[in-house]
């Protein structure tokens, strides 16, 4: 255990690219505490004020969303060199997480469970579109990196969207992206991200409409063996409606769907609360309790491990090396499994270019297939 201002640094929970989330409790007077998720920067990019500025960017910009569909930031702590942001901590599960543990069992997810968990996606990104500064003055917030792996979804039944890392806004102390570059999870992003056009709002409902596509699926929308061949089918723009592999969803969610996944973006909904309406109308939601326990049966193992090690932090004592080792186990097959958790960002080092002229390649040979067809 390591103190890190008024905050104790316990078990790790998550790992990504920048940083990791680990298990912590805030301390207060008189024996008061109360769990929190931590996510530390890297140590070796807190020493380059590109990633510091970007860091403190998300804990910025997540301070000035105040909705309960997205994860709140608690506080920020800077302490020997190393960057902290606090989080309040959520007892559930990653929704890749719950897609995986139901495509291993041979279920789909429930269809008023995942209008549910949609809505609670989309009226979350809404209220970061809609975000504004102190001044009263709009932040333009594209999210940017919408995925199953940014969506938490809690034990209490309701759904949080985090981690606006590489989040696009108005005044951002560090310039999110260069020219040039692409960030976000292969197989979510927007067809205008790919061809480096202008991003928006519709850039995190098309993401969010994958996202919902695959939840009530239980597939991959554009699954492939390499990044050229997910890139090619996402400018392609074919999509199948969601019925073909479940003739229970109805027509109007279809289509709902569907215009959320346009490859044109003014025709996509105008707001993500928009279409969070539609997809209401289309399947009612479940409720609040119906959902936790979903949650609770699908990641039961993942739950158990983690609350026996909350029980512990808070009893003084050290983690039981058991509920450690189940945690693990539970957590590890989505890193292994999942490929949508690759994050393309370009240009970085030869290899990477390598893969873009691949997909470049992939792109032309297709194209010129389509004009000798033509002709």
């Amino acid at each position: 255990m390591r103190t890190v201002g008024r905050y104790a640094l316990h078990d790790e929970i998550a790992s990504g690219g920048m940083g990791t989330v680990h298990l912590g409790r805030l301390l207060g007077e008189g024996g008061f505490s109360r769990p929190v998720a931590i996510k530390r920067l890297h140590p070796h990019l807190a020493r380059q004020e590109e990633f510091v500025k970007m860091f403190m960017d998300e804990a910025r910009l997540a301070a000035r969303i105040r909705h309960p569909n997205v994860m709140p930031t608690v506080d920020v702590v800077r302490e020997d060199e190393e960057l902290f942001l606090v989080m309040e901590y959520v007892h559930g599960a990653p929704l890749s997480l719950l897609l995986i543990k139901s495509r291993e069992a041979g279920r789909r997810v429930p269809l008023r469970v995942a209008s549910s968990i949609a809505n609670g996606l989309l009226l979350g990104l809404h209220a970061a579109h809609e975000a504004m500064d102190e001044k009263g003055h709009a932040l333009g917030i594209v999210h940017r990196d919408v995925s199953p792996q940014n969506v938490l979804v809690g034990a209490d039944g309701a759904t949080r969207v985090l981690d606006f890392g590489v989040a696009k806004a108005r005044g951002r102390l560090q310039a999110s992206t260069g020219e040039g570059t692409l960030k976000g999870k292969l197989g979510y992003l927007a067809p205008e991200q790919i061809r480096g056009a202008e991003v928006g709002r519709s850039t995190d409902i098309y993401a969010a409409a994958v996202v919902i596509w695959e939840l009530i699926t239980g597939r991959r929308l554009f699954p492939g063996d390499n990044e050229g061949h997910v890139l090619e089918q996402i400018l392609v723009g074919y999509v199948d409606p969601p019925s073909k592999w479940d003739p229970e969803i109805p027509e109007d969610l279809d289509r709902t769907i569907l215009q959320g996944l346009s490859s044109e973006p003014d025709k996509r909904f105008k707001s993500a609360r928009e279409m969070a309406m539609a997809i209401e109308r289309s399947v009612p939601a479940a409720p609040a309790m119906e959902v936790s326990e979903w949650v609770e049966r699908t990641a039961y193992e993942l739950l158990e491990a983690r609350a026996k090690i909350i029980a512990a932090i808070e009893h003084g004592q050290s983690a039981d090396s058991a509920a450690k080792i189940k945690l693990d186990e539970v957590t590890q097959p989505r890193r292994a499994e999942d490929p949508s958790s690759i994050s393309v960002t370009r240009p970085t080092q030869p290899r990477g270019r390598r893969r873009t002229l691949g997909a470049l390649a992939a792109l032309l040979l297709f194209s010129a297939a389509v004009l000798v067809f033509f002709l």
